[in-house]
């Protein structure tokens, strides 16, 4: 069997498919993307695939070998997403070649659900418990939200006591009915953090994620030690020689890699694997779409140290018609109940893409970039 040609298609809300076609008619699906640089990685996977044109699909890991160490200039998010893609689109193929789901042939389930979570947004208190009330009628247990707007590197205790009332009244609404996990986005630096996760730890938060940036790891491993609240980190980290320090020290209780960030499928369960032996919990970053979610459930469906699970149905950078249901033939495939969500066992990723409507909306494209955000004195915020 060989690789005879590729399709890339742009789609809205800020999206990226791969399709790889082989000579005896299989087909696999990869979603290779950073967001805000879509058209840069685009032209990445044009790049690593003209190397796999003509090879045999089935031998993932020589080709994951090639796209990563043939080149003199390694890792990074554009590369490492293009990898990430093309790896999800080769265990596709594997799967439907053999008749059997990813997650069979890399030693089969260790459970068939995982749980999941919803993000809520809202600038005033009373619109996070209008929004939590939502998403539990929904099903959901647990939701995830940004902690701040922007900080500057030192800022006042009116924000702080801002993000104290905003969580407080989540906490006193639904006590411990619902899980709350608190995404600081890296908008906070070591003095700030110190101050807010302080005041946070009274209300027992699921988690709290990117506390500072990735960058800062010598921060991140003085929060960790000071702090009762699960620290979080990895939607920035590209492959296990990133998260090697990070497991070694002891940085973090929770690793966050994405499928369609890290290497994809192959490389994001050898550094779920790498966690597991210290101790450190997985939790997927995944606020894509559907391709990246399924790659996700595959791969926490093997691992033991999975515990929860990001999704992006209904997050507000979707649209009506670009959520994350919309491109797939198939949407009961992602069943949620009870807070979880099901592991889809079809062969390959178990998902059926809506090809026509997928060129449909490739038509339309998309150009969507981060926002840039400024402090009140005209300096750079991070977003």
């Amino acid at each position: 069997m060989k690789i005879t040609r590729f399709e890339l298609f742009q789609v809205p809300p800020r999206w990226l498919f791969l399709k790889i076609e082989t000579d005896e008619g299989y087909v696999g699906w990869g979603e290779p993307v950073i967001e805000g640089k879509a058209h840069t990685v685009k032209a990445a996977v044009e790049e690593l695939m003209s190397q796999l044109i003509g090879k045999n699909p089935l031998h993932i890991e020589d080709h994951w070998n090639m796209m990563y160490r043939s080149g003199f200039y390694r890792g990074g998010p554009i590369l490492m997403s293009a990898i990430a893609g093309i790896d999800q689109a080769l265990w596709d193929i594997k799967g439907h070649f053999h008749n059997a789901s990813i997650h069979e042939l890399m030693g089969g389930a260790c459970r068939s659900k995982i749980k999941t979570y919803s993000w809520i947004g809202g600038d005033r208190p009373q619109d996070l418990v209008d929004e939590a009330k939502k998403v539990m009628d929904l099903g959901f247990t647990a939701v995830k939200m940004n902690a701040t707007e922007e900080l500057q590197i030192v800022d006042s205790f009116k924000k702080v006591d801002e993000v104290v009332e905003r969580i407080g009244l989540l906490r006193d609404t639904f006590k411990y009915d619902l899980d709350i996990g608190l995404d600081f986005h890296g908008r906070v630096h070591k003095p700030m953090a110190k101050v807010l996760i302080k005041e946070l730890e009274q209300f027992n938060l699921l988690f709290i994620e990117e506390p500072v940036l990735a960058e800062n790891l010598e921060a991140l491993k003085d929060i960790t030690k000071n702090s009762s609240t699960p620290i979080a980190t990895g939607e920035r980290m590209f492959s296990r020689w990133d998260f090697k320090q990070v497991l070694q020290e002891g940085f973090v209780d929770i690793i966050q890699p994405d499928l369609s960030h890290a290497g994809g499928i192959t490389e994001t369960k050898k550094i779920a694997s790498m966690a597991e032996a210290y101790d450190v919990a997985l939790a997927p970053h995944c606020p894509l779409g559907p391709i990246a979610l399924a790659s996700c459930l595959q791969v926490d469906a093997t691992c033991y140290n999975a515990f929860i699970q990001e999704q992006s149905l209904g997050i507000h950078y979707n649209r009506e018609g670009q959520d994350l249901l919309d491109y797939l033939k198939n949407p009961q495939v992602f069943h949620y109940e009870a807070g979880f969500i099901t592991i889809p066992d079809g062969p390959g990723l178990g998902i059926e893409m809506n090809e026509a409507y997928i060129r449909e909306m490739a038509q339309q494209g998309h150009d969507w970039k981060n926002p840039i955000w400024r402090h009140k004195d005209g300096s750079i915020a991070e977003w």
